[in-house]
């Protein structure tokens, strides 16, 4: 009490002279020391007090306690002795004491709970007393209803019982999606968020219209191909409304899951060949004694079964952008005439962006116009324009052995093997993970040659058609041809098995793939096993960290190499935190140039899910001495912005153009394609001088031969698949998108073999709505985009350039000619007259002319109307709504996108159907020429004797 007497009168002392001001700082200088010194005393006696079990107000000295250590800053201290309080720490206070106190406890419960939960062999006890205090919380969360406080908790502390209560006192609705939301962006370990998916399929079931679409969701990510087909089993038998959900369901199933699981799904659905016998009525039908819908009969399983092999989805998109193709073939003809076509990289660059602007559209009128320049190809050039075919007409699943029937293989004909090569791997990409069709053929081509660049197509073609399938027996296939050690064969041989074993984890062809790649001795094919092993552990999390730490410890660089891309492939879309940090240490450690680049680039695999974060992370990496650092930099930001157009990232790679080494500005056009395809002048001001970048880098004479390669790619990627496609790493409803990540991750490898540039269109995803009814056909109807049509048009086609005219030099005109005119002018005017009435005619024209200019613009509208299977840009989507009057209703709520399965509010009405246009073979051989003429009618010729 003395000092704070002493310190009382002291202060007062400030408010008076400047001497009396100096005594009381002096003085309180020496109170405050004596202060503290009596305040650690008293906490000494106060602890000893504590300890003391027949003292009856122990929890009233343990709150002091704690509020002089929080005080102090010492908070471990003041938590311990507020957990010692028990009743009176209150935690309804709102002070800041208390707010603090809480979430030391919070943090420290957590992190007890998640030892407990990953490491059980661990003996890890958590007092009862803190227990209370975070139950405590819980049940004011609930109070002041703040359901999605209590959920973050919970999800972090491992406490499932807590977050089903939450959804359950709160509106689950609303709370469920938002659960499922930050269970797949923030839960980091896989066994839990497994978990927490099986609690959301039984909330999202108990709901009283259960959500079928997100529990399928869950289902896929769950990896559970029985439960799915058990639930289309259930939904079909209800009735129409259910059946359109089953529909929309096995489309979601196929644009979002593995080819494997997608067999499994259908495999467990009914094969019966249902038929009605002649006494029953026309509604339903007795099987085994029971009577059954006819919503049961074999058209809708086989329908299903078309869906789930991607039948449907295939035949729609080929029909979208076949219909609504907006290429640019002047583009083309300019950068072909731009640049040298003797020069292989060069002609293989146009190949690629001719391939890539023609992506899905079946188009490929620009081959048929240069024949001749076609076939200067050579070597392995001429097996990536004959590959080439397989991106412009990818997913014409039913054409595909005919379209490339004059190029493939024939049994007693000798052809180019690039071009047999080129159009196995051609057949592949047709066929991309949607195979059963043409495994067996491939696999057929394999077995049945020895010629390595046969072999190199051949597996590339089994490897992207049987993507995920985890086909033992072409994995067998593949293995021998690996053994053989060829290296051009071996490398395709290697990438394929990873392919086709896609995400299985499988450890034998890991242990198999591992060893070969530390016996054999060519690069390629170590490379090849390298890219082969990381796609094995797609999305494998956890799981693959054994890999990762052997591979990134071997001395051979390509494996570590390797191991950097198994940490892509398996935390792709995670963010997960120590993977990132993992990347940028190897990134600024490694000694190999190619290490360091791929742990840049595995960067934009990691963070596809949230672009914004990823410029600032890598902006220092951007500035590197390394030009390989420098070069990953670029490509992370293509990766993990593309289709974003986000400026940000287009700030930090528009400098990148004018780095002094050629291959980080290749880096940097194709990246700055990613991020701006499907933008135009209204949306991104950028994209018309990033075009115009394009332009002139390929005309410039002086230019370096890569800087022009990424260039030219560059253009192809801007305005893919006929500008109706983007790049998009997740699907709409936001799983990884496993076949676009896969291309995305092989296309980066053109870096060492220019054939896998093909790769990226599997990354490529249309943009269209399209609407369908129960019967899977195309209605006519028309919705609206709530914004101006500029906001989301086509950008403007390119214009041709204009012939010069030669403007007529002007006379030379003596100075005593003009002296003499002037002359002449004064006397004309002195006498009233006018010496260029016609010029002052002239003078008002134009005058005139220009009124005429002054027109006011028409007001553009501010919405617009679209029709079925219109291109919807995905920023669009948010301005979509549908007529009140409209005859067709979406059967998704909220934002919609993609094929969507419609309700028929007219059922019996006649429906006006749309009629697919795509050509077949037999009307896409006919040439662009003009017909040939006749031959002229028979007559006889008058011979003369």
């Amino acid at each position: 009490m003395s000092v704070l007497t002493s310190a009382s009168g002291v202060i007062s002392l400030l408010d008076e002279t400047e001497e009396l001001q100096v005594y009381a700082l002096r003085k309180l200088d020496t109170i405050v020391d004596q202060f503290w010194a009596e305040i650690a005393d008293a906490v000494s006696k106060i602890e000893i007090l504590f300890e003391d079990e027949d003292f009856k107000y122990r929890q009233l000295a343990a709150l002091v306690a704690s509020k002089v250590y929080y005080h102090l800053g010492e908070f471990d201290d003041s938590l311990t002795f507020a957990l010692g309080a028990g009743d009176l720490f209150d935690i309804s206070s709102k002070s800041q004491y208390v707010e603090t106190i809480i979430a030391k406890c919070i943090d420290k419960y957590i992190n007890l709970r998640v030892q407990q939960h990953d490491d059980p062999s661990a003996s890890v006890e958590i007092d009862a007393r803190l227990q209370n205090v975070v139950e405590k919380m819980f049940h004011r969360c609930f109070d002041d209803q703040e359901y999605k406080q209590a959920i973050g908790v919970s999800l972090e502390s491992r406490r499932l019982d807590i977050l089903e209560e939450a959804i359950n006192k709160g509106d689950a609705h609303e709370l469920l999606p938002y659960v499922l939301d930050i269970s797949m962006t923030l839960v980091q370990n896989l066994e839990f968020r497994n978990k927490v998916l099986r609690l959301l399929v039984k909330l999202y079931q108990n709901l009283n219209e259960p959500d079928y679409v997100s529990i399928c969701q869950c289902l896929v990510h769950l990896n559970d191909p029985q439960a799915s087909a058990q639930l289309l089993k259930e939904l079909i038998g209800k009735d129409e409304h259910h059946l359109l959900m089953t529909y929309q369901i096995a489309f979601d199933l196929e644009e979002n899951a593995t080819q494997d699981f997608l067999r499994q799904v259908s495999s467990a659905l009914p094969y019966d060949e249902l038929e009605p016998a002649d006494n029953q009525d026309e509604d339903s039908m007795e099987v085994d004694g029971e009577k059954t819908s006819l919503l049961t009969s074999p058209t809708v399983y086989k329908n299903i079964r078309s869906i789930l092999a991607g039948e449907q989805s295939i035949k729609l998109h080929l029909e979208f952008l076949f219909r609504n193709n907006h290429t640019d073939l002047l583009i083309l003809k300019n950068t072909k005439n731009s640049l040298e076509s003797r020069n292989s990289m060069y002609h293989s660059a146009v190949t690629f962006s001719n391939a890539f602007m023609h992506a899905g559209t079946t188009v490929d009128e620009f081959l048929r116009q240069n024949l001749e320049w076609l076939s200067r190809a050579s070597n392995w050039s001429k097996f990536s324009a004959t590959a080439g075919l397989g991106v412009i007409h990818k997913g014409h699943i039913s054409q595909g052995l005919a379209l490339l029937a004059p190029y493939l293989p024939q049994e007693g004909v000798s052809g180019s093997a690039y071009s047999e090569g080129g159009s196995l791997f051609a057949l592949g990409l047709i066929h991309a993970n949607h195979g059963s069709n043409v495994l067996e053929y491939l696999t057929n081509a394999l077995k049945n040659t020895q010629t390595e660049v046969l072999q190199h197509g051949a597996s590339l073609g089994l490897g992207v058609a049987g993507m995920a399938t985890a086909n033992e027996q072409i994995y067998e296939d593949l293995k021998t041809v690996l053994f053989s050690d060829s290296a051009v064969a071996g490398e395709a041989a290697g990438l394929a098995m990873g392919l086709v074993m896609l995400g299985t984890a499988s450890e034998k062809a890991l242990d198999e793939m591992l060893q070969y790649a530390h016996e054999t001795q060519h690069e390629k094919i170590i490379r090849g096993l390298a890219i082969g092993m990381s796609l094995i552990m797609y999305g494998k999390e956890e799981e693959a960290d054994g890999l990762i730490e052997q591979l990134t410890r071997d001395k051979d660089s390509i494996l570590r190499y390797g191991g950097i891309y198994t940490i892509a492939m398996a935390y792709c879309g995670t963010g997960n935190n120590r993977a990132i940090k993992r990347l940028l240490h190897v990134a600024v450690s490694d000694v190999n140039d190619d290490v360091r680049r791929a742990a840049v680039t595995a960067l934009g695999f990691l963070l596809f899910r949230t672009p914004q974060q990823v410029p600032r992370m890598v902006q220092l990496l951007s500035e590197s001495f390394n030009p390989h650092v420098r070069y990953g930099a670029t490509l992370a930001l293509g990766i993990s912005c593309a289709g974003t157009g986000l400026r940000e990232a287009i700030e930090l790679l528009e400098p990148m153009t004018k780095d002094p080494v050629d291959y980080v500005r290749q880096g940097a056009l194709i990246s700055l394609a990613m991020i701006l395809i499907q933008q135009n002048e209204a949306t991104n001001p950028k994209v018309t001088s990033i075009r115009k970048l394009f332009e002139k880098i390929i005309g410039d004479k002086h230019e370096d031969a890569m800087a022009k390669f990424g260039a030219v790619i560059a253009q192809g990627i801007i305005d893919a698949g006929g500008r109706n496609v983007t790049i998009s790493l997740q699907s709409r409803s936001g799983h990884s998108n496993m076949s676009a990540i896969v291309g995305m991750a092989i296309f980066t490898q053109f870096w060492f073999w220019f054939p896998l540039t093909h790769f990226l269109s599997l990354a490529f995803t249309p943009t269209g709505l399209i609407g369908l009814n129960k019967d899977l056909q195309i209605p006519k109807f028309q919705f609206v985009s709530n914004a101006r049509p500029s906001l989301f048009a086509y950008p403007a086609p390119t214009k041709p350039a204009t012939t010069s005219v030669v403007e007529k030099v002007a006379t030379a005109v003596l100075s005593t000619t003009a002296k003499a005119k002037a002359r002449a002018k004064r006397n004309e005017k002195e006498k009233g007259t006018s010496v260029e009435p016609e010029a002052m005619e002239t003078d008002d024209k134009k005058e005139e002319t220009k009124e005429e200019k002054k027109k006011p613009r028409k007001k553009e509208e501010s919405f617009e109307i679209l029709d079925n299977m219109a291109r919807v840009v995905p920023s669009q989507l948010q301005y979509i709504t549908f007529k009140e009057d409209s005859r067709y209703t979406p059967l998704k709520k909220g934002v919609v996108g993609g094929i969507v399965m419609l309700k028929d509010t007219k059922p019996g009405a006649e429906e006006e159907l749309m009629a697919l246009s795509v050509p077949t073979v037999e009307a896409s051989s006919s040439t662009t020429d003009e017909e040939e003429a006749a031959p002229p009618e028979q007559f006889e010729y008058p011979f003369e004797n």
